[in-house]
Protein backbone atom coordinates (compact mmCIF):
# COMPACT_ATOMS: atom_id res chain seq x y z
CA UNK A 1 0.00 0.00 0.00
CA UNK A 2 1.08 3.38 -0.79
CA UNK A 3 0.89 6.10 2.00
CA UNK A 4 -0.98 9.54 0.81
CA UNK A 5 -2.17 13.15 2.66
CA UNK A 6 -4.19 14.68 2.99
CA UNK A 7 -3.79 18.16 4.24
CA UNK A 8 -6.55 20.47 6.30
CA UNK A 9 -7.01 23.63 5.32
CA UNK A 10 -8.01 27.26 6.89
CA UNK A 11 -10.50 29.93 5.21
CA UNK A 12 -8.68 33.29 5.80
CA UNK A 13 -11.74 34.79 4.91
CA UNK A 14 -15.49 33.60 3.74
CA UNK A 15 -17.33 36.38 2.05
CA UNK A 16 -20.40 35.11 0.72
CA UNK A 17 -21.41 37.20 -2.35
CA UNK A 18 -24.65 35.28 -3.38
CA UNK A 19 -26.93 32.72 -3.59
CA UNK A 20 -27.73 30.38 -6.32
CA UNK A 21 -31.53 28.82 -7.63
CA UNK A 22 -30.28 25.67 -5.98
CA UNK A 23 -29.66 27.00 -2.38
CA UNK A 24 -25.47 26.76 -2.66
CA UNK A 25 -24.14 29.94 -1.48
CA UNK A 26 -21.86 31.88 -3.85
CA UNK A 27 -18.40 33.20 -2.05
CA UNK A 28 -14.63 34.50 -2.01
CA UNK A 29 -12.16 33.15 -0.19
CA UNK A 30 -8.56 31.53 0.91
CA UNK A 31 -8.03 28.22 1.19
CA UNK A 32 -4.36 27.98 2.58
CA UNK A 33 -3.29 24.08 3.33
CA UNK A 34 -1.83 22.86 6.34
CA UNK A 35 1.54 20.60 7.14
CA UNK A 36 -1.09 18.47 9.07
CA UNK A 37 -3.96 16.35 8.22
CA UNK A 38 -5.26 12.71 7.56
CA UNK A 39 -3.55 10.33 5.32
CA UNK A 40 -4.49 7.26 3.30
CA UNK A 41 -2.86 3.75 2.30
CA UNK A 42 -4.13 2.91 -1.28
CA UNK A 43 -3.85 -0.02 -3.42
CA UNK A 44 -5.03 -1.17 -6.32
CA UNK A 45 -6.80 -4.44 -6.73
CA UNK A 46 -7.35 -6.39 -9.96
CA UNK A 47 -11.24 -7.63 -9.10
CA UNK A 48 -13.09 -4.48 -9.15
CA UNK A 49 -13.76 -4.49 -5.52
CA UNK A 50 -13.54 -0.74 -3.32
CA UNK A 51 -13.09 -1.78 -0.06
CA UNK A 52 -12.70 0.31 3.25
CA UNK A 53 -10.31 -0.79 5.30
CA UNK A 54 -11.04 1.32 8.62
CA UNK A 55 -14.64 2.60 7.74
CA UNK A 56 -15.40 5.21 10.51
CA UNK A 57 -18.31 4.30 12.47
CA UNK A 58 -21.86 4.92 11.75
CA UNK A 59 -20.79 5.90 8.36
CA UNK A 60 -22.34 3.39 5.62
CA UNK A 61 -20.04 2.93 2.32
CA UNK A 62 -22.05 4.89 -0.05
CA UNK A 63 -22.31 7.98 2.60
CA UNK A 64 -18.22 7.59 2.76
CA UNK A 65 -16.74 10.54 0.86
CA UNK A 66 -13.65 8.01 0.66
CA UNK A 67 -16.14 5.40 -1.18
CA UNK A 68 -17.69 7.69 -2.98
CA UNK A 69 -14.41 9.01 -4.57
CA UNK A 70 -13.22 5.93 -5.89
CA UNK A 71 -16.31 4.45 -6.97
CA UNK A 72 -17.28 7.95 -9.28
CA UNK A 73 -13.68 7.57 -10.24
CA UNK A 74 -14.04 4.20 -11.15
CA UNK A 75 -17.70 4.63 -13.40
CA UNK A 76 -16.47 8.11 -14.93
CA UNK A 77 -13.92 6.12 -16.40
CA UNK A 78 -15.28 2.57 -17.00
CA UNK A 79 -12.48 1.43 -14.82
CA UNK A 80 -12.22 -2.13 -13.94
CA UNK A 81 -10.04 -1.86 -11.48
CA UNK A 82 -10.68 -2.01 -7.49
CA UNK A 83 -8.71 -0.09 -4.57
CA UNK A 84 -8.00 -1.15 -1.04
CA UNK A 85 -8.44 1.98 1.15
CA UNK A 86 -7.25 2.51 4.84
CA UNK A 87 -8.07 5.74 6.51
CA UNK A 88 -5.66 7.16 8.93
CA UNK A 89 -8.27 9.92 10.12
CA UNK A 90 -6.80 12.88 12.45
CA UNK A 91 -8.60 15.65 11.26
CA UNK A 92 -12.40 15.70 13.61
CA UNK A 93 -15.54 15.33 11.40
CA UNK A 94 -16.90 18.65 10.89
CA UNK A 95 -14.26 20.58 12.32
CA UNK A 96 -14.33 22.51 9.70
CA UNK A 97 -10.46 21.79 8.52
CA UNK A 98 -11.83 19.85 5.07
CA UNK A 99 -11.10 16.63 6.10
CA UNK A 100 -13.55 14.84 4.39
CA UNK A 101 -12.96 16.53 1.23
CA UNK A 102 -9.32 16.15 1.56
CA UNK A 103 -9.59 12.36 2.11
CA UNK A 104 -11.97 12.57 -1.24
CA UNK A 105 -9.62 14.71 -2.95
CA UNK A 106 -6.42 12.43 -2.41
CA UNK A 107 -8.41 8.93 -3.43
CA UNK A 108 -8.98 10.82 -6.75
CA UNK A 109 -5.80 11.80 -7.29
CA UNK A 110 -4.10 8.20 -5.85
CA UNK A 111 -6.71 6.16 -7.90
CA UNK A 112 -5.89 8.28 -10.95
CA UNK A 113 -2.47 7.66 -10.72
CA UNK A 114 -2.65 3.76 -9.64
CA UNK A 115 -5.19 2.66 -12.37
CA UNK A 116 -3.30 4.62 -14.98
CA UNK A 117 -6.13 6.81 -15.65
CA UNK A 118 -4.34 9.75 -17.11
CA UNK A 119 -6.71 12.13 -16.40
CA UNK A 120 -6.11 16.14 -15.68
CA UNK A 121 -6.86 17.76 -12.76
CA UNK A 122 -9.55 19.95 -14.51
CA UNK A 123 -10.76 16.67 -15.17
CA UNK A 124 -10.45 15.37 -11.72
CA UNK A 125 -11.32 18.97 -10.16
CA UNK A 126 -14.98 18.55 -12.09
CA UNK A 127 -15.39 14.90 -10.79
CA UNK A 128 -14.46 16.49 -7.04
CA UNK A 129 -17.60 18.99 -7.64
CA UNK A 130 -19.88 16.37 -7.84
CA UNK A 131 -18.81 15.00 -4.17
CA UNK A 132 -18.68 18.19 -2.64
CA UNK A 133 -17.77 22.37 -2.78
CA UNK A 134 -14.08 22.09 -1.04
CA UNK A 135 -13.50 19.15 -2.87
CA UNK A 136 -12.04 20.61 -6.14
CA UNK A 137 -9.24 23.00 -4.14
CA UNK A 138 -7.27 19.96 -2.38
CA UNK A 139 -7.43 18.50 -6.00
CA UNK A 140 -6.40 21.74 -7.07
CA UNK A 141 -3.41 20.77 -4.54
CA UNK A 142 -2.26 24.62 -3.46
CA UNK A 143 -3.62 27.22 -1.51
CA UNK A 144 -5.84 29.63 -3.71
CA UNK A 145 -8.60 32.26 -3.97
CA UNK A 146 -12.00 30.63 -4.48
CA UNK A 147 -14.93 32.07 -5.87
CA UNK A 148 -18.53 30.05 -6.97
CA UNK A 149 -19.16 27.72 -4.53
CA UNK A 150 -15.51 27.13 -4.52
CA UNK A 151 -14.76 25.52 -7.47
CA UNK A 152 -12.95 28.66 -9.27
CA UNK A 153 -9.89 28.62 -8.55
CA UNK A 154 -6.89 30.97 -8.80
CA UNK A 155 -3.21 30.20 -7.16
CA UNK A 156 -2.49 31.88 -3.53
CA UNK A 157 1.02 32.16 -2.71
Amino acid sequence: MTLFPAPAKLNLFLHVVGRRPDGYHLLQTVFRFLDFGDSLEISSRPDGDIRLLSPLPGVPNESDLCWRAARLLQTSTGCTLGADIRLLKRLPLGGGLGGGSSDAATVLLALNRLWNLNLSRAELQSLGLRLGADVPVFVFGRSAFAEGVGEVLTPWT
